[in-house]
Formats: C-alpha cells, sequence, structure tokens
C-alpha cells in the first residue's frame, strides 16, 4: 500500500474505532437506547467519514509536496476506511441485546487498535509494546471520558 493510501486508511481506522466507541458509550450512558445508537453509528459513518475525507484532502494539499493522485489516494482511502470500520459497530446492535452490543463494540474496537498497532510499530522496527500501550490508553480513555459525559447529560437533561 502507497503511503497515501497508507495514510488515509491509517485515519481512518483509528479515527472510525476510536469516534464511534466513543459515541456507543456516551449514548448508551446519556439513553439506554439501541435505536439511538445505530442512528449516531450510521450518522458518523457518514458525516465523519465525509469530514475527516474533506481534512485529510485539505491537509494534503496545504502540504504542497503531494500530487493531485495522492491527494485523491488518501482522501478516498480516508473517506472508505472510516466508513466502513464505523458501520461495522452497527452489526453487534443487530444480534445481541443492548450491554452485550457494547462490550462487544469494545473488545472488538480494542481488538481493531491492538492489531493495527503492533503492525504500525512491526512496519517501524520499534517496540510493539509502547505503541500498543499508548495507543489502548487513548482509546481507553476516550471510552471513559464519553461514558462520564453521557452520564452527566442524562443527569441535566
Amino acid at each position: 500500500m502507497n503511503y497515501a493510501k497508507m495514510k488515509g486508511f491509517s485515519f481512518g481506522l483509528t479515527s472510525g474505532i476510536i469516534t464511534t466507541l466513543g459515541l456507543i458509550v456516551g449514548l448508551h450512558s446519556g439513553t439506554h437506547s439501541t435505536k439511538t445508537i445505530i442512528g449516531g453509528i450510521l450518522i458518523i459513518a457518514i458525516a465523519d467519514a465525509l469530514s475527516d475525507a474533506l481534512g485529510i484532502h485539505i491537509s494534503e494539499e496545504s502540504e504542497k509536496n503531494h500530487s493531485t493522485k495522492e491527494i485523491w489516494e488518501a482522501t478516498g482511502s480516508t473517506f472508505f476506511s472510516k466508513f466502513v470500520f464505523s458501520l461495522l459497530f452497527i452489526l453487534p446492535f443487530i444480534f445481541f441485546p443492548l450491554l452485550s452490543a457494547i462490550i462487544i463494540s469494545i473488545i472488538i474496537g480494542l481488538l481493531l487498535i491492538i492489531i493495527f498497532s503492533y503492525f504500525i510499530a512491526k512496519r517501524k522496527n520499534i517496540s510493539p509494546y509502547s505503541v500498543v500501550s499508548e495507543h489502548l490508553i487513548i482509546a481507553v480513555l476516550v471510552i471513559v471520558i464519553t461514558h462520564y459525559i453521557g452520564d452527566l447529560v442524562a443527569k441535566i437533561l
């Protein structure tokens, strides 16, 4: 995979997983509604994927050292990976009860972060432990913070 596609894929995968997990946990804490969570995932998969793709597109253009083809490869790869990895999280909510679906989603998301972080570390010839740990800590932090924000919103509203 070339640089532009890898950049878009890695950004989309990471953003898709972490953003969607945060949304799932936060909406659950605030609403306890499967329909609301599925609706949120669909919105993230479309709106946030388009937004992130545009962000990568503009970022790549601003660097002045990428060809038009590379810019569009990064843009397309970002959109596709963010869209697919966000939509992946709908499946547990279709097949399992709400609490089980949330647990399964968190496990799947963290496993994907671990696998991709390991791949990045091996590709860069650095310690997988430090890369995986760093990325997991950030992902878990997002999950915990969004849980408490959902609780806070539920209490206020």
